[in-house]
């Protein structure tokens, strides 16, 4: 088994993208998370340059990971100083990490363009930062910054930078693709060369994704000899972002050749530390990113489900468990019979594609789908609709309609509109009538919705409203223009999950009701389903 090191740099390379801004409890709560994972290295920023960065490794100190190695991030010291002297050296060993990472010019246009220094002087720099560093009792890690664009224009020059941190005493040499440019096959050829030239000092990549060839330029790095990979979760970072961890981790231990990169059972943890990053950067999640996106194992076509019934490995490549994510058979107007089949096996029903209400279903599924509907992207509001159709025992309506009317008004131009919902409601053999103001016509609906039920369904106050999304579908003769057809979907969530729902109408409000309503009753289910386990176990 051929151990690979992972090295995290999301709190700093990540946290360089442009829609990222971890704050300091972020990090703390992200380092933890990639410590349940087990990555080997969590690199936390670069201290002296932030008030965050240089506050989280005062913190994480005092709260440190299990068993990750915390590094801390800078470069190597000012042309103008001396290693003792040198405020961003002397940031690093204050930091109290013990790894620490320093970056240095590898490019030789860099050292003459960027910093007008001469080879020889930069070759001292290199050799006296990682030397100084070493004489303080730490890891070092050397970031050969535009290793291999240095080594197509100056190969000396690079080869000799490296040598210069080696002869320090550098731990790693981590060889950086930093403008994305370059060619797995290169890199490769770059690594083997470096291989050779410093057989006793351990490699490392460090890849960023413009040419989407972050994740090839790595696997390309390891196989020809780098034993540390680097990058970050989801891929975020800087320009086109990382290496993307969520890739490069499993491809490694299912295709990489007997490689292991987390300890054994973490694997399966990936996908809830993706999501868990993409909760904490508030970034909207992408669905088809391989292994860890919600789309990854979703099978829309009925030939595909059909196949996938019979044996799942002949529409998917691993087991989607392996890394934490779980095989969906989407419902839309492309659907077949085994796309019903197989979602009605998760209620624990078992019926037969050629039984009347599986026909049934599917003739309805495409009726909506044809008016709008988007099951594929609302699988809450598909479930009930499903268990309705079946009697499934807890799907029952929890309260009734009797009407519902929103005000909107406006009296002066710069003032925001006044919106205002009253509700009519049977609960519980019970009417009741509410009112309630709003954030625009939806929310003072929500709201009225709510008021009404709180008192019978107490636990809806623990369901929050994480995204709401209104598209206008195509025109046509009759609905066009102002008036044409929208479709609403509202993702929920509570403690325990999210769940989408969908509503499609010409009137956004009418819209935005079904898909709230659909959204409340789901939770009501859920809770129902739950106490009834409850009390069975007990």
């Amino acid at each position: 088994m051929k151990n690979i090191i992972i090295y995290d740099t999301t709190l700093r390379d990540g946290n360089q993208a442009e829609d990222v801004n971890f704050s300091l409890e972020d990090k703390l709560k992200v380092a933890h998370k990639l410590d349940e994972l087990g990555v080997a290295y969590i690199e936390g920023g670069w201290p002296g340059a932030s008030p965050v960065d240089t506050a989280f490794f005062k913190e994480i100190a005092s709260r440190p990971p299990k068993t990750a190695r915390i590094a801390a991030f800078g470069s190597t010291h000012h042309p103008s100083s001396t290693p003792p002297a040198d405020k961003i050296l002397a940031a690093l060993i204050a930091s109290k990490a013990p790894t620490l990472s320093i970056v240095g010019k590898s490019s030789l246009a860099h050292v003459r363009e960027a910093l007008r220094l001469t080879p020889e002087r930069y070759l001292e720099i290199v050799r006296d930062s990682v030397a100084f560093l070493k004489q303080a009792g730490h890891e070092v890690f050397f970031d050969a910054e535009h290793f291999f664009d240095g080594l197509n224009e100056d190969a000396a020059f690079s080869m000799a930078t490296l040598k210069a941190a080696a002869e320090a005493g550098a731990d790693v040499l981590v060889l950086c693709d930093t403008n994305g440019g370059s060619l797995p096959r290169a890199v490769a050829e770059a690594v083997t060369k470096v291989r050779k030239a410093l057989p006793r000092t351990a490699l490392g990549i460090h890849a960023h994704n413009d040419c989407e060839l972050a994740v090839a330029v790595s696997l390309a790095a390891v196989e020809a000899g780098a034993g540390m990979a680097q990058g970050t979760i989801n891929g975020v970072g800087e320009r086109c972002g990382n290496a993307n961890l969520c890739s490069l981790i499993p491809v490694l231990e299912l295709k990489g050749g007997n490689c292991r990169c987390v300890p054994e059972g973490r694997l399966a943890l990936l996908r809830d530390v993706s999501s868990y990053v993409t909760e904490i950067a508030n970034m909207t999640p992408f669905n088809r990113q391989p292994f860890v996106g919600r789309s990854a194992f979703a099978h829309k076509g009925g030939i595909h489900v059909s196949a996938v019934n019979r044996n799942s490995s002949l529409y998917e490549h691993i087991s989607p468990a392996a890394v934490g994510n779980a095989q969906r058979v989407l419902l839309t107007e492309l659907s077949g019979r085994s796309n019903i089949v197989s979602m009605i096996r998760r209620f624990g029903f078992h019926l037969d594609k050629d039984e009347p209400v599986v026909k049934g279903l599917l003739a309805e599924l495409k009726n909506k789908a044809s008016q709008g509907y988007d099951y594929a992207a609302a699988e809450a509001s598909v479930e009930l609709l499903l268990l309705r159709k079946l009697g499934r025992r807890g799907v029952r309506d929890f309260f009734r309609l009797i009407r519902f009317r929103v005000l909107e008004s406006k009296q002066i131009n710069d003032e925001k509109p006044l919106s205002e919902a009253t509700v009519t409601l049977e609960v519980e053999g019970v009417v009741e009538h509410t009112a309630a103001f709003g954030d625009g016509p939806v929310n003072a609906l929500d709201r009225a919705l709510r008021k009404a039920l709180y008192g019978f369904y107490p636990r809806l106050k623990e369901m929050r409203l994480v995204d709401f999304k209104v598209r206008v579908l195509a025109a046509t003769e009759q609905y066009k223009g102002t008036g044409s057809v929208v479709r609403v979907l509202i993702e929920s969530a509570d403690q325990s999950g999210k769940w989408v729902t969908v509503g499609v109408s010409c009137n956004i409000i009418e819209a935005s009701w079904q898909a709230l309503i659909d959204s409340v009753t789901y939770k009501l289910y859920k809770d129902e389903n739950e106490n009834r386990a409850r009390k069975l176990a007990d």
